[in-house]
């Protein structure tokens, strides 16, 4: 493990946001908390090791000289760290969902929509503050939900929890992809373990293109719980897939990058519906424009 400090939470979380992106596809990783008052702190941690001097010349890239001399390294015993740090976790509550561990599955209130998750190496417990903005925007989709019957689509999906809730709430097929195979398997036994197997389409795929996606296209409900550089990279395919007026829930956004975003997607076919920022994590809610100066279809389904 590497540790490394901040006095300020800003540099602190664009720091840890450009060592998610530069070790995007290692084991590893990157966390940011308040430590103390005035003292953040950002870990990083590697199942394969990490070489000091690299990290520390990205960490002096990225963040300054101050910041990389504050790096220290530690190793850690073998220990399933993510099991017991989850173990401790409250359960979560966005509107009408409450994502939950195994041990506090009896707090679930009778009208909530409960979403177990346990540990596992796949992204997306419902702590962190992108899945439960994601949430909340499910919620306000579901309020004044069009059309009545919705096709869904998850993208980067995780562990499953959006795919769940979504699957929960309709009652209908969603689709959930990921690049990452293991991420396709966690998602399948966590949905039979919420009572919606039947209902999801777990697909290993690496972007939009997948026989599997581009068959049940359009989508009047996407989520995209990724990073800004894929984000970005995936608005006109995104826009292909969605449906006219259908709906776009983007997260793992810093709120320096919704603008990016913002802008990636509009000069796609979508507006700014809503904006919740949960954690220091930004969650967009985009509607892709009705009109035929949207972009188009490129599919043979639905427009």
């Amino acid at each position: 493990m590497a540790r490394l400090r901040a006095t300020d939470e800003a540099p602190a979380r664009a720091l840890s946001q450009v060592l998610i992106e530069i070790l995007d596809g290692a084991r590893t990783a990157v966390s940011v908390f308040e430590s103390a008052a005035d003292s953040w702190t950002v870990e990083i941690y590697s199942d394969d090791g990490i070489d000091a001097d690299t990290l520390r010349n990205t960490v002096r890239v990225a963040g300054g000289e101050q910041a990389a001399a504050t790096l220290e390294f530690t190793r850690l015993p073998e220990k399933d760290w993510v099991a017991l740090s989850l173990a401790g976790l409250a359960p979560v509550r966005a509107g009408r969902f409450i994502v939950h561990g195994a041990h506090d599955r009896a707090q679930v209130p009778a009208n909530a929509i409960g979403i177990e998750i346990e540990a596992a190496l796949a992204f997306g417990t419902g702590h962190h503050g992108t899945t439960r903005g994601c949430l909340l925007a499910l919620e306000s989709f579901l309020k004044k939900r069009r059309p009545a019957t919705p096709r869904v689509l998850d993208v980067g999906t995780g562990t499953g929890v959006l795919a769940i809730a979504a699957a929960r709430a309709l009652l209908m097929p969603i689709v959930a992809s990921d690049i990452d195979p293991f991420a396709v398997r966690i998602t399948r036994a966590n949905a039979k373990a919420n009572r919606a197997g039947a209902h999801i389409i777990a697909l290993h795929a690496d972007g939009l293109n997948a026989p599997g996606i581009r068959a049940r296209a359009s989508y009047d409900l996407l989520f995209a719980n990724i990073l800004l550089t894929p984000l970005k990279r995936l608005a006109l395919p995104i826009a292909r897939i969605t449906a006219r007026g259908g709906m776009l829930i983007v997260s793992g956004l810093l709120p320096q990058h919704a603008n990016a975003a913002r802008a990636a997607y509009a000069a796609s076919g979508f507006r700014l519906e809503r904006r919740i920022v949960v954690e220091g994590w930004c969650t967009l809610s985009l509607r892709r424009a009705t009109g035929k100066g949207g972009a188009r279809l490129a599919t043979g389904g639905r427009s």
